[in-house]
């Protein structure tokens, strides 16, 4: 194949997509690790650590060095991301060449760069650890878009119908992942030691007014949380009814594929769909049982990662190429 053509540019840009795709679904569990660890903190300063491009031995060196991967893991896919922005615009004559999804996740990937600077700079706000946490995903969402090729055949009646049902799963998912980072940035993960009741009542004293605070002000240190507990059984609870909502919402829409749909390609994403959705909880669950030990706790975060790639999946098959524009797609 020639590799001037545009089919075979589209093809090694969504090659450099998945890669970049690979590399955000590490940062997110490494970035997971960092936070369960309490090593946000690990390097005071941004974006070297303690001045330097390398934690020195001196001072705090494990809790550094997860911190300074991170930062490695990340730089690395800003790098891929700006590669992907100026190959889009290289090539911005080709029909289908993706534009606006590559330059609103350069622009995302620099608010990301500067809420990992803020994160340690207002020593681990939750608003901020959280909206990274968003942004990480959302990220790895987009560029797994990026890395998929539009499929060419045209869906059927019931099969298009699946589009709202499948925007509300990715809607009600976004929302759940922004309470699991409040929960976690929180250090509400244990304040539930049982399952599934939490603190041996089906409806323990909590305190919602001071759970959902967003902004408590600067100068605070929040390792280690600054909640009584109550207002963290009110999160953890929260979370809990979230994931319920979100499990059935999920599942459904897999079920819908399975029935509906005429494309052997829908029916396994639906199928995929509701199995992540089953080992999501089934890690939660175990979570539970084992008092949050941290692989399980850090595996969480690649089960969030996994229903995010497998909605967008579902949303890049009901999405095909219109019909003025197949000529050109590649093959």
């Amino acid at each position: 194949m020639d590799p001037q053509t545009p089919q075979t540019r589209l093809k090694w840009f969504r090659r450099l997509a998945l890669a970049g795709a690979l590399l955000a679904a590490a940062v997110v569990v490494l970035g997971a690790w960092v936070r369960l660890t309490d090593a946000g903190l690990g390097c005071p300063d941004w974006p070297g650590c303690y001045g330097h491009v390398y934690p020195h031995a001196d001072h705090n060196f494990s809790k550094a060095l997860h911190e300074m991967i991170h930062r490695y893991f990340a730089s690395t896919l800003g790098v891929i991301i700006v590669g992907l922005l100026a190959w889009a615009l290289w090539n911005r004559q080709d029909r289908e060449q993706p534009r606006i999804a590559v330059i609103f996740l350069f622009l995302l990937v620099c608010l990301q760069g500067a809420l990992g600077a803020l994160t340690v700079t207002l020593q681990l706000l939750p608003l901020i650890v959280t909206a990274h946490l968003l942004g990480g995903l959302t990220t790895l969402g987009i560029l797994w878009w990026l890395s998929l090729t539009p499929q060419r055949e045209s869906l059927s009646a019931r099969e298009m119908a699946l589009r709202k049902f499948a925007l509300g799963g990715l809607a009600v998912l976004l929302l759940q992942i922004a309470l699991g980072g409040w929960t976690s940035s929180n250090y509400a993960a244990v304040a539930c030691p049982d399952l599934p009741t939490c603190q041996q009542a089906w409806w323990p004293r909590m305190d919602f007014r001071d759970a959902f605070v967003l902004w408590r002000g600067l100068s605070i240190d929040y390792t280690g949380g600054v909640l009584a507990n109550p207002a963290r059984i009110a999160i953890h609870v929260t979370h809990r009814i979230g994931a319920l909502v979100v499990g059935l919402t999920l599942s459904a829409v897999g079920a819908l594929c399975l029935a509906r749909a005429q494309s052997r390609r829908l029916q396994v994403i639906g199928g995929l769909l509701i199995a992540a959705v089953l080992l999501q909880i089934g890690i939660g669950v175990t979570m539970v049982h084992f008092a949050m030990p941290l692989p399980l706790a850090t595996l969480h975060n690649a089960g969030a990662a996994l229903l995010v790639v497998c909605t967008v999946t579902l949303l890049r098959m009901l999405w095909p190429v219109p019909e003025d524009r197949r000529g050109t797609l590649a093959a």
